[in-house]
């Protein structure tokens, strides 16, 4: 392990326009859910200038049977697109909840892939999709999340929060952040450079030095607020260095849904297996398989069973067992790597990390995705029946499987 070295990750926020693609795409998910736990979606959202459209495949009784949608449906589907961008506040003219363009182009499921994937009298649920997915943790955080990405959430998160509270009334929704750290060994020790670039209001740019200034001093005191005081002795700060930014979200740039994969889960700390979340229902591993290798890397963390935790799993599509599971503590660990791969495969819990399995034990076949959609899916609190793959509950398991 290199013992000094600088590393970077990046966020986006809520309204950056991929991210208003994933809600758009989580929000469908979970009004699906709200209506049928066993619905199947796969929804794709583009959004560019005064358009929103969707696209995939969806199961979901009482909504859609046999190639049909049911009354009042696709009226419920535009409604809850057009709440989604005006919670994350997007009034623009190139860009308004009320006025855009909508279409709806959702379609039945492959009754191929459904073959592959419903239980049957002599077949378990196989996975939705082959795939390989990754789970980690860390001890750099609270959260035993990257600090390079934490911090870039964060800072994100605030300025939402004073965009939305009126505190910060100059703000527009898209933003992205970017922050540097050097790390001595495994701790990071100062933030060496700092990158917020915010859409903002007419006039916060380099033709009004007053203004510019204002939004520069208000973005250096959240940093201020979000990254503790011992790391930000040798920072440079980058606001706003093009200089101007009032043209955004999908007005600036068109958004996809998945398109922000090392945003959303470790900000390239860790490797990914390529498969994004949003827009998916449980039974898609990319999702599910993802949510619970991260649930197994933190509880391996907080167990004291290491300081870093890499999981991979990987599935064929159609099939129940994991093909293979792989465990990597850096180095880190206290017992070997082998060891606690069969201790996760012993606790019988998990069911072996069946698809059902996972969906069963974290409770996923509900309405709880919209909120992961936007600053990351994990690092996340467990609350209700949200990130539930945050939760320590693994922890005394794992110890009296390792005994």
């Amino acid at each position: 392990m290199r013992h000094d070295y600088l590393f970077t990750s990046e966020s986006v926020s809520e309204g950056h326009p991929d991210k208003v693609s994933d809600q758009i795409s989580d929000a469908i998910v979970d009004l699906f859910l709200s209506k049928d736990p066993e619905a199947r979606i796969a929804c794709e959202t583009l959004t560019t200038t005064q358009l929103v459209v969707l696209a995939g495949e969806i199961r979901c009784k009482g909504v859609f049977e046999n190639g049909e949608w049911a009354e009042g449906a696709q009226e419920e589907i535009e409604a809850t697109v057009r709440n989604t961008v005006k919670r994350i506040g997007y009034e623009q003219d190139g860009f308004h909840w009320e006025t855009f363009r909508f279409e709806n182009n959702l379609h039945g499921q492959s009754a191929h892939i459904a073959q592959g994937v419903d239980a049957k009298e002599n077949k378990d649920e196989g996975a939705g999709d082959q795939g390989i997915m990754f789970g980690y943790a860390t001890d750099e955080t609270p959260g035993l999340m990257p600090a390079t990405l934490y911090y870039s959430h964060k800072i994100l998160e605030r300025m939402a929060a004073d965009r939305h509270s009126g505190a910060a009334p100059f703000l527009e929704p898209d933003a992205k952040s970017q922050v540097t750290l050097r790390y001595e060994g495994s701790t990071p020790v100062a933030a060496t450079a700092i990158v917020v670039s915010t859409q903002h209001k007419p006039g916060y740019d380099e033709n009004d030095p007053a203004k510019q200034a204002e939004l520069e001093a208000y973005v250096k005191g959240v940093i201020a607020d979000v990254i503790p005081a011992n790391l930000l002795c040798e920072t440079e700060y980058f606001i706003n260095p093009t200089g101007s930014f009032e043209i955004g979200g999908p007005d600036g740039d068109a958004g996809l849904t998945g398109r922000k994969i090392i945003v959303d889960t470790y900000g390239g700390a860790a490797p990914h297996g390529g498969g994004a979340f949003s827009g998916k229902d449980p039974t898609k591993v990319d999702r599910s398989a993802a949510y619970i290798t991260r649930y197994l890397a933190k509880n391996v963390v907080a167990a004291g069973l290491a300081t870093r935790c890499t999981i991979q799993i990987a599935y064929a599509i159609g099939v129940s067992k994991p093909l293979s599971l792989y465990v990597d503590t850096h180095e880190t660990g206290t017992v070997g790597d082998d060891a606690i791969e069969k201790a996760i495969l012993g606790i019988a819990k998990l069911g072996g990390l069946t698809p059902r399995s996972i969906r069963t034990h974290l409770g996923l076949n509900k309405p709880i995705y919209q909120p992961t959609a936007a600053y990351g899916h994990f690092g996340r609190a467990a609350e209700g029946d949200l990130f539930p793959w945050e939760r320590l509950d693994l922890v005394d398991d794992l110890k009296a499987a390792l005994a």
